[in-house]
């Protein structure tokens, strides 16, 4: 017997939850057994000491215990979840000291379950006859956890005192200018967005990074720990913990992520190339010359990440008939009520049924005036049945619109495996919920709007290349940084970099990848990985890649399936019962088979293509190479 103290999970702060879109207890627990993110709430270190007993050591371990402990557990975990679930809502939507001890006690109690479970489930690794489906859910079980830290009850506790200072550090950090102003990190992301003054560019860029460096020695040690306690649950260290999700031996999953990377490399140079020419043509090919990586900090956003707050000045010229969805929806009187009517009005077109009233009775669409909430657009399943939600401060614009049809994909997929077995009420893979929801909001096109009314008339496609920029400087932009990041992390968890050397392989990395370089020389005690939220937030990082290759997968299969003949990015699969159909026929099953399975439900596929970015942005890719022709491309 041993004992290990309950705060296994890493937790982070409310001012992180209140910026990350989709980064809810819901997403937590509702995804278990691929997604366990960090917990929001409060510090470990806030609650009351508390340990769990493990007895798996003093009990026979056979495949009948296997299938029995198994079936206990997801009864276990289920009634905890629904009580966590519940606690954060409220918490949520009623943001007080109270309301917050509430939720983390409901979250401290599940949190301690998952600990004794993962530990109990990995005593059964080596147990013969345990049947598929019950080994799957013991893997589920083991793997669950993000962070997880040894068995030794100082070592957990110093891990979580860990996570509770550098969610801390991130959640308050601030750089200060010399005239005394003091910017958070949304003032600086701010001005990363409008400003077009390099020295200006460079400040808020370099002044974030100096938030980071005392997180170095913490971080570093919480790779110690975190690997000890992945040890302990079978895994070679936390990187192949994380790896083992995908339903394929850890050790092959970066070669199918480079596979992927391979296919759609050639439209990221092609973008990469003409946004650097545009680049040089606004701050002088001194600064950005026009034979290696981008100066990170021109490019619109604090990491790099999403390029679309540069588009005016790398945008092709918008020829045709455009529109204004914003100011259509506000011409139209639409209100927040009425945009999600529209919303799941999209989804009963493909034949599923209408949200039940609870849905209407119990959502927060609209931030209410006398009191705080957490704005950031989430979907939730509090009862693991039929009560839905979701919680949004909607703005009649363009941008809600999109999202809540974004939203609404996360809750018909809760709803459609609901009649799984607990361990199964999650995505195919980390990346499928997200995937899905994008997927749909790809259908929000001029001839879904037409359809439904708010624009009169289709524009021609001489006005495609202005929207296909747009998407491809957020997504397609985004990928490469979508992939680097865990690349960074597990090269750091199998020991390949100490501490010494982080700061050079993230930027090897970023270089590689992306084709970006620090805009200046970095200090020797840099941490600029510190920088990015997931980073000391300990969230995983490749389910954002792989939702950007699934979306477009899913979206040229049920094109396809709906008989449009169109091209890809003009299609929307509105109105067509025959892709609803098969698109919940793939979100029925859950996790209940590897995630090949699902995805040929759908796609006909066992594999991820990204071929179908390249479909989708074929007109884009055209004219790239064309403004390409007389450049030198490459980094």
């Amino acid at each position: 017997m041993h004992s290990v103290s309950l705060c296994q999970l890493q937790l982070t702060s409310v001012a992180e939850l209140r910026m990350n879109r989709n980064f809810t207890i819901m997403n937590i627990i509702k995804r278990l057994p691929v997604m366990m993110l960090p917990l929001v709430l409060v510090a470990c270190n806030q609650m009351d000491d508390l340990t769990v007993t493990i007895s798996s050591n003093d009990k026979e371990m056979t495949a009948e215990s296997a299938v029995n402990f198994v079936t206990q557990s997801e009864q276990q975990l289920s009634e905890l979840g629904q009580e966590a679930e519940r606690m954060a809502w409220v918490y949520s939507n009623f943001i007080t000291v109270d309301t917050e001890k509430l939720a983390a006690n409901a979250n401290k109690k599940f949190t301690a379950k998952q600990v004794e479970l993962a530990i109990e489930a990995a005593a059964y690794n080596d147990v013969a006859g345990v049947d598929a489906g019950t080994r799957r859910k013991l893997d589920i079980l083991r793997s669950g956890i993000v962070i997880p830290a040894p068995s030794d009850a100082a070592k957990t506790a110093e891990q979580s005192e860990i996570g509770a200072k550098m969610g801390g550090m991130y959640g308050k950090g601030e750089y200060c200018y010399a005239n005394g102003e003091c910017l958070d990190l949304g003032h600086l992301s701010d001005i990363m967005a409008e400003s077009r003054d390099p020295a200006a560019l460079l400040e808020a860029w370099d002044g974030w990074r100096k938030v980071s460096p005392p997180m170095k020695d913490l971080y570093a040690r919480q790779v110690e720990l975190a690997n000890e306690g992945a040890t302990e649950l079978g895994f070679a260290d936390l990187g192949t913990m994380w790896r083992s999700a995908y339903d394929m031996p850890p050790a092959e999953f970066p070669g199918e992520l480079d596979r992927l990377w391979g296919e759609v490399k050639p439209l990221y140079e092609a973008l990469h190339c003409h946004v650097r020419a545009k680049l040089g043509e606004q701050y002088g090919t001194d600064l950005v010359p026009q034979n290696g990586p981008i100066p990170a900090h021109l490019l619109g956003n604090m990491w790099a990440q999403d390029w679309s707050n540069i588009y005016p000045l790398v945008s092709p010229p918008e020829t045709g008939s455009s529109y204004d969805l914003s100011a259509i929806l506000k011409e139209k009187d639409f209100n927040a009520i009425s945009m999600v009517e529209t919303g799941e009005a999209f989804f009963s077109s493909l034949g599923f049924e209408e949200l039940p009233d609870t849905f209407w009775e119990r959502s927060l669409f609209v931030k209410p005036q006398d009191r705080d909430v957490v704005c950031h657009a989430s979907a939730w399943d509090v009862d693991e049945k039929d009560d839905l939600r979701i919680k949004m401060c909607i703005k009649v614009n363009a941008e809600d619109f999109n999202t809540i049809h974004h939203e609404l994909g996360h809750n018909y997929y809760q709803r459609a495996y609901n009649q799984e077995s607990y361990l199964y009420r999650t995505s195919a893979n980390d990346g499928f919920h997200e995937a899905v929801g994008d997927t749909i909001a790809l259908s929000i096109t001029p001839e879904y709007l037409q359809k439904i009314g708010l624009i009169e008339n289709v524009p021609d496609a001489s006005g495609d290349l202005a929207l296909l920029m747009k998407r491809a400087l957020e997504g397609i932009a985004f990928l490469p940084f979508g992939l680097m990041v865990d690349q960074w992390r597990w090269q750091v968890f199998a020991g390949e970099a100490g501490p010494e050397g982080y700061n050079d392989l993230w930027w090897q990395l970023r270089e590689k990848y992306q084709g970006v370089k620090s805009p200046n020389e970095r200090p020797a005690d840099a941490f600029d990985p510190g920088a990015k939220y997931h980073v000391p937030g300990n969230t995983p990082y490749t389910r954002y890649f792989l939702a950007r290759i699934l979306q477009f997968q899913f979206h040229r299969s049920l094109c396809e399936i709906a008989g449009d003949k169109g091209p890809v990015h003009r299609c929307s699969i509105y109105g067509n019962k025959e892709a609803g159909e098969r698109l919940n026929a793939m979100l029925e099953m859950g996790r209940r088979e590897a995630w090949p399975v699902e995805l040929e439900a759908l796609t006909g596929q066992q594999e991820m293509d990204a071929t179908a970015i390249l479909d989708y942005f074929a007109p884009l890719q055209a004219w790239l190479d064309e403004q390409n022709a007389d450049r030198q491309c490459g980094w």
